[in-house]
């Protein structure tokens, strides 16, 4: 059994990673994210986007700041 864990909508991943088919480096947030933290451009987002389930990271995270959130996944994910 898989277990699934909902987005929070937090932003951190859309924040966190390089997309360079978006020309989006990694630290700095997605022009295509709303202010409500939703994307924008879902139905056509590119495939590193897509390939991100939100995981038990989202959760241990969720109670930092925003800026603190970004530097965690930096480390973990070496970007």
């Amino acid at each position: 059994m898989e277990n699934k864990i909902d987005c929070l909508l937090c932003g951190t991943c859309c924040t966190a990673f390089d997309i360079k088919e978006i020309d989006k480096k990694a630290g700095e947030r997605c022009r295509y994210l709303s202010p409500e933290n939703l994307c924008t451009i879902y139905e056509k987002r590119p495939w590193g986007c897509k390939g991100y389930k939100p995981d038990e990271l989202c959760v241990l995270v969720s109670t930092l700041k925003d800026e603190e959130k970004v530097a965690v996944y930096r480390n973990i994910y070496g970007v």
